[in-house]
């Protein structure tokens, strides 16, 4: 039986194997998008039976399509909502959630940029728009320039209450449509700064992308500088801006969407995980998994 192999582009849904038995949907956070195609590919190599249609779009896009039972799985990088899980209870979905890797998110510069380290409130001034020029952290005198992502982005509201404080972005910031767009934005404007998935600031070699710097975060003034780019800062919990990248199913898991996050899970997912640049599933989120029987 002849096999077409999934073509999966952000925001873009593209309908994979015409002759398989089983078709998975799964949209929602463009930061997992690129990872989770890549996990669907090799998931399909071994299991022909089942399709996989992974779409971007944002973690909001996912999660509304998961609450009107449009897509097996949602992609989230963000929790999910209380309005959210109440929305989904009237329409008889209940959401479980499953972690299936952590993301680091990278706060990067353009290379020219001497700044080295920031810490938290630092950042969470300079994205509220409270600190406008590098000068007043150290750096050259030189307007700073705002990247951010747009407000369906789970990456916008989890930066958003993480580092922000649940206060308003700049109305300065740039919205772009995703990582890779604030990436080669940061590459060509010297006074650029934004926040990005840890699995966009490293090329297929696993060098910083040139033309990019990714500064280290400190939690308070006193506190060294962590990088985004050590595994041992993220599995300890030192680097400060941390979070976990979710799916959410209706339901517990079962059948093809069981098997694909059991997959994911794996050794063989997790590997690939590391491969696209985040890190594997640790600490609470492996322990929480473990209840679902992963």
């Amino acid at each position: 039986m002849r096999r077409i192999m999934a073509i999966v582009l952000a925001g873009v849904f593209v309908p994979t194997l015409l002759f398989s038995q089983e078709l998975l949907q799964i949209r929602g956070s463009d930061t997992m998008v690129n990872l989770v195609q890549r996990l669907a590919e090799v998931y399909m190599e071994k299991n022909p039976q089942v399709a996989c249609a992974v779409s971007g779009g944002g973690s909001g896009v996912g999660i509304a399509a998961l609450i009107a039972n449009r897509v097996h799985i949602a992609n989230a990088s963000r929790e999910m909502k209380e309005k959210e899980y109440a929305a989904a209870k009237e329409n008889g979905v209940i959401p479980v959630e499953i972690a299936i890797a952590i993301d680091a998110l990278s706060i990067a510069v353009n290379s020219s940029n001497p700044i080295t380290k920031l810490t938290k409130e630092q950042i969470g001034a300079i994205f509220r728009g409270e600190i406008t020029n590098w000068s007043e952290v150290g750096g050259p005198n030189l307007p700073i320039s705002l990247y951010g992502r747009q407000p369906n982005s789970g990456t916008y509201v989890f930066f958003q209450e993480f580092v922000l404080g649940n206060k308003n972005y700049s109305p300065r910031m740039k919205q772009m449509n995703g990582n890779a767009q604030i990436v080669e934005a940061l590459r060509t404007d010297r006074g650029g700064i934004g926040y990005v998935g840890v699995g966009y600031v490293r090329d297929e070699h696993g060098q910083v992308i040139p033309g990019l710097k990714v500064v280290d975060v400190a939690k308070e003034a006193k506190s060294p500088g962590v990088s985004p780019l050590v595994t041992e800062n993220i599995t300890s919990g030192r680097y400060p801006i941390a979070r976990a990248l979710y799916q959410y199913s209706k339901g517990t898991p079962k059948g093809a969407v069981r098997s694909f996050i059991a997959f994911e899970l794996g050794p063989e997912g997790q590997k690939i995980v590391e491969e696209m640049g985040f890190y594997p599933v640790s600490g609470k989120y492996l322990e929480a998994n473990k209840k679902l029987g992963f």
